[in-house]
């Protein structure tokens, strides 16, 4: 399948906007979004989503536009189009006032089955105008296992489906389906709060819309909306001008397999093609779609992979010098091929519960092909993994199931000019990491450790990020589930800097029965007691270790990045021990000696 690359002029057409209006307008669509997401994370009963802020939320025309979008976790803000469209061919003419509308059908636009979609529409003078939406990650959607499924048979298997669903009609609230909705999943009282809290965020989104169209005119509202979108358009496709035209290829990467089928690695295969203004990401020779839930919703996660990645290097907030939306326009100059029946594009009925590893990678293998022809805007090779985990257990005194959902950060890589990030979610996962107050305070669950891993950085003029390792012991008898990756394939070093490190899952370190476990397991049993340590990958470096600055050397070993023996052999560097010294004669002969 190929991704739509144009819903729109190119250079935009004019419209009657002023740029006084533009700059007023733009500037309370990203305050609506940012205080839709507020008024979510805020309220939410789960610690994904108040903690984590895994979510995302912002305001659409009526054909599913994107118009703005908080600044949360892109993936979720950035599918809510292909959501929007997907309840639309079920919906189209049967869309009313005081309607609040359920989604998350994979093959149907949703970025995956527990990103739960919720949209409010926004009439005005009786016509249908836009929508204000929000999606975030519920705890549990009834599917085979406690909060997380790999290793299920199809899309039915996996979670309750809702396509286009009401759970209000006309302002009246469906409460059967509000019932059965819960009565088949195992956290009912926290999805409950979520969803409340989703609909609140939506409503307020409607009143911000509606404000903004009472104040300055329905036209000057939707066409602001379309002039910053042929705004945004136009200065990324400047931007994919100044690449060379022609193709760049990534390494191959291999997931490590697909949750069931053990030891058989996946291929992610990534090409960049630049013509003129188009870019084309081409995932051809991935590996074929598999019979797990390891499988991409095309429209809802390959896709929104795609245009984040290339935005995020080409028009990089912390760079670019004039502020670039984030709306529609930039999903057009980007053109995704995906052959159906591969891992980024499945057939239905696939599985495509565990989907966020695989589109990780596909985002470091554009950072990696592009390497080619923007160096100094790409970093090396990242963890690019999540290393997400479900922890569960029966609560009888309830008759519900406790579930905490736990997103473990990765790291960035060595980048020109910058040492990679330290334990920090990298490329487009953007969620923060859940303290472990939470974990201690509401679950039969204890942190034991929790801190940077200890095994060596990956050495380059720009070192690699360092990942971290977590103990977590079970109080009460209980299931695991995870979706990780870096267990075969660690993160790749650019410009002759070393590879990163891999990650691990061990059950019961170092005791009688410790178990090294494969990175993804469904409802994996733990007894009381029984410890899980994790460790996520170190990212890759960044250009030749011989030329990374000797005090920065000095920096590492004194941090315990690095021993005084690594800097000697790694980076030629030689550091009196007596002293904590760098010897620069001594140095300039050890490089010279090994050729730096």
């Amino acid at each position: 399948m190929t991704s739509p690359n144009g819903h729109g002029t190119p250079n935009g057409t004019p419209r009657s906007v002023d740029p006084i209006t533009l700059r007023v307008l733009g500037g309370a669509f990203t305050a609506a979004a940012k205080e839709m997401a507020h008024v979510l994370y805020r309220m939410s009963y789960s610690s994904i989503i108040r903690e984590s802020e895994d979510l995302g939320a912002g305001l659409y025309d009526a054909q599913g536009n994107e118009i703005c979008e908080s600044d949360t976790s892109p993936m979720h803000v950035g599918s809510l189009p292909a959501y929007i469209r997907g309840f639309l061919k079920r919906l189209q003419g049967n869309i009313h006032e005081g309607d609040v509308i359920l989604h998350n059908h994979p093959f149907q636009g949703a970025s995956h089955t527990p990103d739960l979609g919720i949209a409010v529409p926004v009439f005005w003078q009786g016509e249908l105008i836009g929508f204000a939406a929000v999606t975030a990650h519920l705890l549990d959607m009834g599917g085979a296992a406690p909060g997380l499924n790999v290793d299920v048979v199809d899309v039915w298997a996996e979670s309750r489906l809702f396509n286009g669903i009401k759970l209000y009609s006309k302002g009246v609230r469906n409460d059967d389906l509000w019932q059965f909705f819960l009565d088949n999943v195992r956290t009912p009282e926290m999805n409950a709060g979520d969803i409340e809290s989703m609909i609140a965020a939506c409503q307020l989104g409607r009143e911000r819309f509606l404000h903004l169209v009472e104040k300055y005119g329905v036209t000057t509202v939707l066409d602001t909306a379309h002039d910053l979108m042929d705004y945004s358009e136009r200065m990324l496709r400047k931007e994919i001008e100044k690449i060379p035209d022609g193709e760049y290829v990534a390494p191959t990467q291999y997931l490590d397999d697909d949750g069931r089928n053990r030891d058989q690695p996946l291929a992610v295969c990534v090409k960049v093609r630049v013509e003129g203004s188009e870019l084309t990401i081409d995932l051809t020779g991935s590996s074929p779609e598999v019979p797990t839930g390891y499988n991409v919703p095309f429209e809802g996660s390959t896709l929104v992979a795609s245009y984040v990645i290339v935005r995020s290097i080409l028009l990089d907030e912390a760079t670019y010098p004039d502020p670039v939306p984030q709306n529609e326009g930039i999903f057009r100059p980007i053109r995704v091929i995906a052959p159906e029946g591969t891992i980024f594009n499945p057939r239905f009925p696939r599985a495509c519960f565990s989907r966020f590893n695989q589109v990780q990678y596909l985002a470091d293998g554009v950072n990696l092909a592009l390497a080619q022809a923007v160096p100094d805007k790409v970093c090396a090779g990242n963890a690019a993994h999540v290393h997400f985990l479900s922890y569960s257990g029966f609560l009888e005194e309830k008759g519900q199931y406790w579930v905490y959902l736990e997103v473990n950060e990765g790291n960035w890589g060595g980048r020109h000019g910058k040492d990679g990030l330290d334990s920090i979610a990298c490329l487009i996962e953007n969620t923060r990491n859940n303290p472990v107050e939470e974990l201690d305070l509401r679950f039969p669950l204890r942190n034991e450790r929790y801190e940077l891993r200890e095994e060596p950085i990956a050495p380059g003029k720009w070192r690699g990020g360092v990942g971290i390792v977590r103990e977590n012991r079970f109080l009460v008898p209980g299931f695991l589930s995870s979706e990780a990756e870096r267990h075969f394939d660690a993160p790749k070093g650019i410009f002759n800097g070393g590879n990163g490190s891999r990650a691990s899952m061990i059950k019961n370190p170092g005791v009688e029965g410790e178990e090294r476990l494969y990175s993804k397991v469904t409802g994996y049993p733990m007894q009381a007691n029984e410890l899980l340590q994790i460790k996520t990958a170190n990212s890759g470096a960044y250009g030749d270790p011989f030329e990374r600055d000797p005090q920065l050397v000095l920096d590492d070993v004194l941090d315990d990045f690095i021993t005084l023996e690594m800097a000697e052999q790694d980076y030629g560097v030689v550091i009196d021990p007596q002293t904590m010294a760098v010897d620069q004669e001594a140095t300039r002969r050890q490089r010279a000696a090994q050729g730096g």
